[in-house]
């Protein structure tokens, strides 16, 4: 993890951590990167989610792309996914997104995708982190002509909704779906994707005014759409995140889908179409174990990486694997995008049991998920520095997992996007495992004041 981007880019509350004054730097920054790699002028897409801070932000970013000679084209408010894409379909250099993704409305961020829609090495933000924080160049100042244009793409969200509806030939007609936009960035998009695709939805949560993204909605606050689906009778319903890379579904029952069960199921869908490629499914370290039991059940392999999807795809594109995520809903769909696609993953899920006839329930119920207790510690950087030298704290914790068996399991690992510490432990009983997160917390607490 560098010291200005984290797993997922720069991020942080906008206006005090992510300031204009970075932004701009940052712009600057991967203006003369760009121009150190193309040799030529750069163009630039930008996208943006739904928070108040998002135009203050893209302002100046433009600015500094601006300034040092980069041409600007302005998205609007799209998902991440759409940015990933159109950067290819555009022709463009490097794609920026403005976006926190599930985090709450003070926090914003930058995410950069270089001129294939990857995500950038960790090479290249290493020089942009280089220029911005440690001045090792000096930003030109072109005049006249050498500044870079800003134009603007009316036309960027049907583009990406086109391309959601090539991936997947689907007829969801009668099909009765609670979509729940998290007054994101699916706002702009999900009512013409679900329309197209002919589902009976309702549409929750698409009424963005800057300040109720993620606000007790979306997929990081399933209950209210769990809820109104179990009332309501309605098939099924999905959520997305703030920035629309993530997914969650509920069955009919309003019973949680998380993205281990839709891998899974999808996964299995994959290899009886022979479609699997290499028979496996990427994951983290954070998914839950009942995936791997699932896994080991069905002949697929399940290989696993840090957390942060950018490592998932790593994997995916280096040994050549299809179908990859998180437990969080980022699903990467290898063949079709370069990043995590709530709406691709929900169209993709839709349409998996639309062909099989099955109620959501029953894809739900295709893995086992074993109880998981997850305990978030408070850690600023100098506590996170703090527990990663702590050695008689790591031993403690790895008698805490070898305690558990092969049923069980202890893992404790920094966020890459938060100030927190993060304690996961799985097992057959849920009482020995809260008892056991609980006391883990408190011994951390303790060891890093």
């Amino acid at each position: 993890m560098g010291r200005l981007f984290g797993t997922d880019g720069a991020r942080g509350v906008a206006n005090t951590e992510l300031t204009c004054e970075t932004a701009m730097s940052i712009g600057r920054a991967a203006a003369m990167v760009l121009i150190e790699v193309e040799h030529r002028r750069p163009r630039v897409l930008i996208g943006k989610d739904t928070r108040v801070s998002s135009d203050m932000l893209e302002a100046a970013l433009v600015a500094g792309l601006c300034s040092v000679g980069a041409d600007v084209q302005l998205l609007g408010v799209v998902p991440t996914p759409a940015v990933a894409y159109l950067v290819g379909k555009y022709q463009a250099d490097a794609g920026i997104m403005i976006s926190a993704s599930h985090n709450p409305c003070e926090y914003n961020g930058i995410k950069i995708f270089n001129g294939e829609g990857y995500k950038l090495s960790d090479n290249l933000e290493e020089e942009i982190e280089a220029i911005v924080l440690d001045g090792a160049q000096t930003p030109p100042t072109p005049t006249g002509g050498g500044i870079g244009r800003v134009s603007r793409c009316d036309h960027a969200v049907d583009d990406y909704v086109r391309h959601l509806l090539d991936v997947t030939d689907v007829d969801l007609r009668g099909m009765r779906l609670a979509v729940d936009c998290a007054n994101g960035s699916a706002s702009a998009t999900a009512r013409r994707l679900f329309s197209a695709l002919g589902a009976d939805c309702v549409f929750l949560n698409d009424q963005p005014d800057g300040v109720n993204i993620n606000e007790n909605c979306g997929s990081t606050h399933i209950e209210q759409l769990a809820d109104f689906v179990k009332k309501l009778k309605y098939y099924g319903g999905v959520a997305f995140d703030g920035d629309a890379d993530r997914c969650l579904a509920v069955d009919e029952q309003g019973n949680l889908i998380d993205g281990d069960k839709i891998i899974a199921a999808l996964a299995m869908d994959m290899k009886e179409k022979g479609e699997l490629d290499g028979n496996a499914a990427v994951v983290t370290v954070m998914s839950n174990l009942g995936f791997f039991r699932f896994c080991e059940q069905n002949g697929i392999t399940p290989v696993s990486t840090k957390v942060g999807d950018r490592y998932v795809l790593e994997e995916m594109v280096n040994s050549g694997y299809a179908i990859g995520g998180e437990q969080s809903g980022h699903i990467i769909f290898r063949h079709h995008a370069t990043t995590g696609d709530g709406q691709m993953s929900a169209v993709k899920l839709l349409a998996m049991a639309r062909e099989k006839g099955v109620k959501l329930s029953r894809i739900g119920g295709m893995m086992e998920r074993y109880p998981q207790v997850i305990i978030n510690v408070k850690a600023d950087a100098a506590q996170k520095a703090k527990y990663a030298a702590d050695k008689a704290l790591a031993e403690e914790i790895s008698k805490a997992n070898a305690s558990l068996g092969r049923d069980g399991r202890v893992l404790v690992r920094v966020s890459g996007t938060e100030p927190l510490l993060r304690i996961m432990v799985e097992g057959r009983e849920f009482d020995a495992i809260n008892d056991l997160a609980v006391q883990l917390g408190e011994t951390i607490k303790a060891a890093i004041q």
